[in-house]
């Protein structure tokens, strides 16, 4: 395996905090489309262009958000993008005639929100914040935006949440060193049913960032305690009843980074990325060393100083 740097984007004005693909684009007749969002308090909409395979920035939305945007997150159908930012609001921008609109603002947190994610089938919107808060918010027509639910559990600031990408499970990590997973419980109300901290293997410091496999049955979990973390679950067994099937430490990968780990994502190939303070990215692979109940996973591959500054995020392209 080896990386190549295609192109450098230019035109946020500030620290470039998060990255979000359209799925619904880089097909053979719709060309990829990623966002981007920063300090600056601007989105960017980036496009490649199908001949030269040069990409170029389509849109600007600004104007809207008054402080750091410091997620963004598309929808399945890549018709909306959410946008989260620490002026304790996210926004949903639609794609109309051509031109992005902000057409919906949610509003609730107590300060800076950190992170926003849709679920697989779009229905359900999490956000969080370091208001120590998640909320859960149900997508109802015309572009209304319902909170159902508001998590409280973390101690300290949550730093991300994500959907599994299969069920309807939500997961957040935090300030607190751990990683909470909330379920319904049936009757609408939602909870925490595990926490992955320190006692059961989990990190000793703020956990950024996470990701699962394609499948869904592994996670992999980055800190400031300078490792990765991998866990595995039994999700045939999640999907056939209303039993969740917990979450277990399957290994640690540490000496890889000598400073926070931001980010990761694991690529529907298998290839997992990192991306952290130290100007780095490293790849890792699952090895296949034949012992049965036995999973470790080796570096792939490493790239120093892919950028100046902290590598804030890292995300695979639809196509990964």
């Amino acid at each position: 395996m080896e990386l190549k740097e295609i192109q450098t984007l230019e035109g946020h004005s500030d620290k470039v905090w998060g990255l979000s693909w359209n799925p619904a684009t880089g097909t053979s007749d719709i060309p990829p489309v990623f966002a981007s969002c920063s300090g600056d308090k601007t989105v960017r909409i980036w496009e490649q262009n199908s001949s030269n395979r040069l990409w170029h920035c389509k849109a600007v939305l600004e104007e809207t958000h008054t402080r750091t945007v410091r997620s963004c997150a598309w929808s399945p159908s890549g018709k909306l993008l959410a946008t989260a930012s620490f002026d304790a609001t996210t926004a949903i921008w639609e794609n109309i005639g051509g031109d992005f609109e902000c057409v919906s603002t949610l509003e609730g947190h107590e300060n800076e929100v950190k992170s926003v994610s849709w679920n697989a089938s779009g229905s359900l919107l999490a956000t969080c914040s370091r208001d120590k808060t998640v909320w859960i918010w149900e997508v109802m027509a015309g572009n209304e935006f319902e909170c159902v639910s508001v998590l409280q559990g973390h101690t300290q600031d949550v730093k991300m949440v994500k959907w599994h990408p299969t069920m309807d499970v939500l997961f957040s990590c935090s300030y607190d060193n751990t990683v909470k997973v909330w379920a319904e419980d049936g009757t609408g109300d939602w909870e925490c049913v595990q926490t992955l901290g320190e006692s059961n293997n989990g990190h000793s410091s703020t956990v950024w960032a996470f990701a699962f496999n394609a499948e869904g049955d592994r996670m992999v979990t980055c800190s400031d305690d300078l490792t990765l973390k991998i866990w595995k679950t039994d999700v045939g067994r999640m999907q056939s009843s209303d039993d969740l099937a917990p979450w277990t430490h399957l290994c640690t990968l540490s000496g890889y980074h000598d400073r926070t780990i931001f980010s990761v994502h694991w690529s529907r190939e298998g290839i997992i990325a990192s991306g952290a303070a130290d100007d780095a990215l490293r790849f890792f692979v699952e090895s296949k060393d034949g012992l049965v109940d036995s999973s470790s996973y080796k570096l792939l591959l490493k790239k120093e100083k892919a950028h100046d500054m902290d590598i804030n995020s890292v995300q695979w392209g639809p196509g990964a």
